[in-house]
């Protein structure tokens, strides 16, 4: 692990990210310790079942499913043009970073008989690192696989599917509720109105945030946008995964206080793609100072000897303006609960009548760092249901 990258971090590097993303570096070296450890556990068990008969099957289903989607969007799309495909190997970040990403062929996925080299993914269960969920994560997001709305949406097309597996059995998760949330083009957040990041909208503006639950292969699949990038982080998408949460009974989301946080993540994207999108509008209007991969504080943490931040992705076409597929397996330790950790804090609340700040968030000068709040912040009542628009 990169300690010393991450202890030499300038102060003058972290004040740049977005205001409450301040851990104490010992701390975090303390977890990660923790962590190895329990990742070294996880594989003696992945060793016992990544070659059963059930995860095989699930990995046929995985690239069957993976290859049909891409196809149905093209179709959607009117594409027929052949994509451009990138593919990936592992090991840590550097070496992920290094791997050559220029386009290594055409491949036509419109073949009834899919490439399993494309869309077959890292299908080995690899426990997933934990990380902070960032300063601005909003409770209540709306039920909704499109997250895309009419403004301040503008930006790359990106479908993205995840799918959640159980290192200890190499199970599908099924039934977990998994947030999604990222920036814009131009870096901003919405659902936040503080320093550093004013949305139009402020606290009721919900572009580009959602919520799903995996289906019985443990997937979720969200359309979204390729994200922006703002100063001090490099380009990134947060997920958050709750199990055994229940749902308001208006079909809306999670019911405040109920549940765990079995894992909460950040994917992040590799320089050949973010420099693509980079280039294209919007994103071109965006002022604030890239950070690559490299110099994030939070990339090197993402990242193991095992496991890969970055998700496999191709283009639907021939150009960015015809959208991205990307995927991502993630596994994850169903007894995990990071409720009550320094890396799980809410800044907000959406319910029945908008957006609300959460004072007790650290991001706010608050005294708590994770979990619920300890006054009378939270929502008492339910969370509208929503469509996209």
């Amino acid at each position: 692990m990169h300690f010393s990258k991450l202890l030499l971090l300038s102060a003058a590097t972290l004040s740049l990210a977005h205001p409450g993303e301040k851990h104490d570096p010992h701390v975090l070296k303390r977890e990660i310790h923790a962590r190895d450890a329990l990742a070294a556990r996880s594989k003696r068990a992945l060793d016992a079942c990544a070659n059963t008969e059930h995860a095989k099957r699930l990995q046929q289903r995985t690239v069957s499913r993976r290859a049909r989607t891409v196809r149905e969007l093209r179709n959607a799309r009117g594409i027929t043009t052949s994509p451009k495909k990138w593919r990936r190997s592992s090991d840590d970040l550097e070496k992920w970073e290094a791997v050559n990403h220029n386009m290594t062929g055409l491949v036509d996925i419109s073949s009834e008989n899919p490439d399993v080299s494309i869309f077959a993914g890292n299908t080995s269960a690899i426990l997933a690192p934990t990380i902070t969920d960032g300063p601005y994560y909003v409770w209540g997001e709306i039920s909704r696989q499109h997250v895309v709305e009419d403004e301040y949406c503008d930006g790359v097309d990106l479908y993205l599917e995840v799918q959640y597996i159980d290192v200890e059995t190499c199970q599908p998760i099924k039934g977990a509720y998994v947030d999604i949330w990222n920036a814009n083009a131009t870096g901003v957040y919405s659902g936040i109105s503080t320093s550093g990041n004013y949305a139009a909208g402020g606290w009721d503006s919900t572009y580009l945030r959602g919520i799903q639950e995996t289906d019985s292969d443990g997937v979720v699949s969200f359309q979204s946008i390729f994200p922006g990038h703002y100063d001090g982080r490099a380009t990134h998408t947060h997920l958050l995964t709750h199990l055994n949460a229940s749902v308001n009974d208006n079909n809306g989301t999670l019911a405040v206080g109920t549940g765990t946080v079995a894992h909460i993540g950040q994917l992040f994207w590799n320089e050949a793609l973010r420099s693509a999108v980079e280039d294209t509008y919007p994103y071109n209007t965006n002022t604030q100072d890239i950070t690559s991969n490299a110099d994030d504080m939070w990339s090197v943490e993402q990242a193991s000897s095992a496991y890969d931040p970055f998700p496999d992705y191709v283009y639907l076409g021939n150009d960015l303006k015809d959208g991205l597929f990307a995927w991502k397996q993630i596994g994850i330790n169903v007894s995990a609960d990071y409720t009550d950790n320094s890396y799980y804090s809410i800044a907000a609340y959406y319910d029945e009548n908008g957006g609300h700040q959460n004072s007790d968030s650290a991001a706010f000068g608050g005294g708590q760092e994770g979990g619920m709040p300890s006054g009378s912040a939270a929502p008492s009542g339910p969370i509208p249901s929503s469509t996209a628009v």
